[in-house]
């Protein structure tokens, strides 16, 4: 083949539209019917080139569904992902009860409002300043805790002079006001944290349940021991029968099956239940100095108040009372769960006034105890 005819000759590979000269008959020097089809086979490429991105983009968004559940997760990873750094730049929203994950759904009668999961502490803790349906739960045990650890720190620098027994006696209200501490600080931190993570919730919720024991057990120490000042026998086997139950009950939140919506009922009388065995140290108290002095000297009114308080509240926390007769009105504000809040920091408190009132009357009387033993 001569060198011209190399020339003339298309190479393999090269698009058709691209014709030789030789292809095209030439006019007084100009080759207008080659640009002619030269400009129509490119039209043809360009279009054919379109449809088959057309095709490809259909093909992908009718392929989902038909992918392989590998490729399927890993696009559910990209999103959240992408939901993730959202909620770390604090832009998340609200979201309704039906489009939380299973962990988050812990009551169907609070409709709007709830945290997405937030799997940053940081996001979490933002969310205390945002509106959503565990603000009120927050905040009412946050701002309880802030005020029982100054009640606290002031009960404790009181002068030893207004005491009969100051070691002893700062050490019994010392133990009330580390139990209140310790529950208020674990309810607060658990609903703020709790949309964290399933792992991060678990962990949390064992924490909150194991607070209210404290609670209790802490709120007999003083009420025990003044209540059976002259008589330490009987106080000392109460003390230990109360502190082995809120034992027992901590160990039993520690189960996983505790924390589930289904066992609501069993944590609010298991709770019920460990406050409810003070029945007995009460009755004894009851007959051995009589009902006048028990009402009167012994506070016995301030008692029952403090458990009506809290059983009232354990009761409207386990019935969802009254978000169950009022869906989606009572998602942010005023649902059971803030109100049995509400009514544990108010029962804590009576229960405070009623010890402290117990404490004068021990100051006044002094230290000594009659021959019976009685107040």
């Amino acid at each position: 083949m001569s060198p011209r005819e190399q020339e003339d000759t298309p190479t393999s590979g090269s698009s058709p539209s691209h014709l030789s000269t030789t292809e095209c008959p030439a006019h007084n020097g100009n080759v207008p019917d080659c640009d002619d089809k030269r400009r129509i086979n490119e039209d043809d490429d360009r279009g054919r080139e379109k449809k088959e991105v057309e095709e490809d983009e259909r093909s992908s968004d009718e392929g989902f569904m038909g992918m392989t559940p590998l490729l399927q997760a890993h696009h559910a990873m990209e999103k959240m992902e992408e939901f993730v750094h959202k909620v770390w730049e604090g832009r998340w929203r609200v979201i309704p009860h039906d489009v939380l994950p299973d962990w988050l759904k812990d009551n169907d009668f609070l409709l709007h409002g709830h945290r997405p999961p937030m799997p940053s502490f940081r996001a979490c803790f933002k969310s205390i300043f945002r509106i959503h349906t565990e603000t009120g739960n927050i905040w009412t045990h946050l701002l309880g805790c802030l005020f029982f650890l100054f009640l606290g720190l002031m009960y404790m620098f009181r002068p030893n002079m207004s005491f009969v027994a100051p070691v002893q006696e700062k050490v019994v209200i010392g133990m009330f006001f580390l139990g209140a501490i310790l529950c208020l600080s674990f309810s607060w931190l658990f609903h703020t944290v709790y949309c964290h993570s399933e792992g991060v919730s678990k962990v949390f919720s064992k924490l909150d349940y194991s607070g209210i024991a404290f609670l209790i057990m802490g709120s007999f120490v003083p009420w025990l021991y003044y209540s059976f000042y002259c008589s330490p026998q009987p106080c000392f086997i109460y003390l230990m029968v109360i502190c082995i139950l809120g034992l027992t009950a901590i160990i039993v939140s520690q189960c996983d099956f505790f924390a589930t919506p289904q066992y609501r009922g069993v944590r609010a009388g298991v709770f019920v239940g460990l406050g409810l065995s003070g029945v007995v140290p009460t009755l004894h108290f009851v007959i051995s100095e009589g009902l006048i002095k028990a009402t009167t000297i012994g506070q016995m009114g301030w008692l029952l108040l403090m458990a009506t308080l809290y059983i009232t509240g354990a009761c409207l926390y386990a019935a969802r009372i009254p978000e169950r007769f009022f869906p989606g009105k009572c998602d942010i504000w005023f649902h059971s769960h803030q109100l049995f809040h509400i009514l544990v920091v108010a029962g804590a408190f009576v229960h405070f006034h009623g010890v402290s009132n117990l404490q004068e009357f021990r100051y006044t009387a002094g230290g000594g105890c009659t021959d019976d033993g009685s107040l």
